[in-house]
């Protein structure tokens, strides 16, 4: 459930960022978990059974540049998404904790997140 308060957050002037635009509250987004410095919501396209984008509310354009700018905050995104695969049931047989960076590896929403995936086999991590 949602313990955090997305009323404060204001998208940047301008922004055309999707994720900046769902922590402002201005596209909805099926939220399961929330605290004051990051979102989980599901997946509009989900790739397996339990599919959460958990991301930090504040824009970053990929988990490299978050990593570097503010270390803390990265934890805190590997954080949420522990608690959500625990309260997703995942924690039993498995999970996949995948970041994107860049257009070679996919990332298509260029504002750090990772995909947490689980719920049935996921098969190989790379299909060749």
């Amino acid at each position: 459930m949602p313990d955090g308060d997305r009323g404060t957050y204001h998208a940047p002037m301008g922004t055309d960022c999707l994720f900046c635009r769902i922590v402002a509250g201005e596209i909805p987004a099926t939220i399961v978990r929330e605290t004051a410095t990051t979102l989980a919501f599901r997946d509009i396209d989900p790739k397996a059974p339990v599919h959460v984008l958990v991301i930090p509310k504040e824009h970053y354009a990929d988990v490299a540049t978050l990593a570097e700018a503010d270390p803390g905050l990265a934890g805190e995104v590997l954080a949420t998404a522990a608690v959500v695969a625990e309260e997703e049931g995942l924690t039993g047989d498995g999970f996949r904790l995948m970041f994107n960076t860049g257009p070679h590896a996919g990332q298509e929403v260029f504002h750090a997140h990772a995909h947490l995936l689980g719920g049935a086999p996921l098969g190989p991590m790379l299909c060749r």
